[in-house]
This record gives structure tokens, sequence and C-alpha cells, in this order.
């Protein structure tokens, strides 16, 4: 695999520090490519701006049609291409951050509201002038995996725990973002008790990363639905003969018969 690991942790020494080095190494002894995304230590700046686009301030910025003109017109800011670079290269991404007030950290948002512009992460159409999203698109045939860090119990994050269930919690970045722009996406891994965690508890979770890291070629995505696959009617919604059961977040998941 040619993976690009993609971390937001203010402190190298930190747990996400220490699993990041640990994974990066595992990957590499199973003979994968790898190039990182240390945010942090890149001091990658994570607010969009019209100089991203070299946008003149003589007309009103619309950033999705901005970003589309700059990649047609290869006018987009450097660092922003540095990443379209990693991103092009790799087929997976590996994608690790803690789960700060249930959700990433600022300058991982930035990142994707910088680097997935339309023209390279979304605004792909076919022939009849659907757009190809969820599921389908310019970087259709990549893999993801999430890595999330907690201070919450395990069970807390289960089905019926009070923080919500993981990939409830995860759903706008796993669905609304990667699969949006065609990625698929595996299950997440989730670091549980980081904030009490013992030198037992490292060792079990780095074994658990080691596990995953080395399944990560042959695991099942997550069963999202593909918006062009006939489940969802022409605005969008699913068809009321599928799961009728079912609504939010679960109804977009194939169950399987």
């Amino acid at each position: 695999m040619k993976v690009l690991w993609i971390t937001a942790h203010p402190e190298p020494r930190s747990l996400n520090g220490s699993l990041h080095r640990e994974g990066v190494g595992c990957l590499k002894e199973e003979g994968h490519e790898v190039r990182t995304s240390d945010l942090y230590a890149m001091r990658f700046n994570p607010v969009v701006t019209p100089g991203d686009f070299s946008h003149t301030e003589d007309t009103r910025l619309i950033v999705g049609h901005a970003g589309e003109e700059a990649v047609r017109g290869g006018t987009l800011a450097p660092d922003i291409t540095a990443e379209h670079e990693k991103l092009s290269w790799a087929d997976t991404l590996i994608v690790q951050f803690p789960l700060w007030w249930y959700g990433m950290p600022a300058i991982l948002k930035g990142w994707f509201d910088r680097v997935f512009v339309g023209g390279f992460a979304f605004g792909v159409r076919d022939a009849q002038g659907r757009q190809l999203r969820y599921g389908e698109g310019a970087l259709a045939g990549k893999r993801a995996m999430v890595i999330v860090s907690a201070g919450a119990r395990e069970a807390s994050l289960g089905p019926r725990g009070i923080n919500g269930e993981l990939n409830d919690l995860l759903f706008p970045l796993q669905h609304g973002t990667l699969w949006y722009a065609g990625i698929d996406v595996l299950p997440p891994l989730l670091v549980h008790g980081a904030d009490r965690m013992d030198a037992a508890g490292y060792a079990f979770h780095a074994n658990v990363l080691r596990s995953r890291l080395k399944d990560l070629p042959y695991a099942d995505p997550l069963p999202f639905r593909h918006q062009n696959g006939g489940d969802y009617d022409d605005d969008l919604v699913l068809r009321p003969g599928l799961d009728p059961h079912l609504t939010g977040n679960a109804a977009h998941y194939r169950v399987e018969s």
C-alpha cells in the first residue's frame, strides 16, 4: 500500500504521538510505503482565505467555484497543492486525532476545508450530468481508516453509551467527507481511556493498532449506500420501501438480508 497518515495532536510525546510512530513503523515493517502530514508539526494553516485560490478582492469569493477554478488553472496555494500530491499518490489514508468536544481538532477540520476543494475532492459529474459523490468521484478507489482517542470508557461510546455511538459521532467525517469524496471507509479504531492510560493499557492499544494495520488491505469497509446505486430518489431521499423502520444515520448503511 501507499499510505498517507494524517495526524493532529500538538504534543509529539503524547499518546497520539506514540501511537503514530508505532503505526508508521508497523506499516513500514509490513513493506508498505508511508508519507505523513503531521499538521501541528507542519504548522498547517487551517483557515480558508482568498489567497488559497489566487482570488482577487475586486470580486465576490464563492469558495466552491473558486476552488474548482484554481484546480483547473493550477493556481492553488502551494501548501494545498503539496497535500493534493500526497493524496493523489496514496491509495490508503489514516486519519488520526483526539476527540475534542465530539469532533476533530480545528487544525484537522481546516485541513479538510482547504484540501478537499471542488475540482479535486468533489464536483465530478458523469455523462448524464449527475454528481459523482457518496461512493463515486475523484477519490474513488482509495480506502481510509479513522483512529480516534478519547478519555471516555469504551462502553460509553457504544450504542447505549452516554457519549453516543462512535460511528454516529464520526458520521460527518466518515460518511459526509470521506465517503462523499468516494473513499471507502473502514471501521474506525477507538483508543479509549486515553487520560488514564498506564503501560499495560498502552501495550494493549499498540497491539490492537498493529493488528488493524496488518489487516488494512483486507478489511471490509463500512456498508454505506451509494448515491447513484438506486437507493435514493431524485431528491436524494432514501426510497420508502428500503428499511422503512430506519431513520437518521442508520438509514444510510446497507442492511444485509
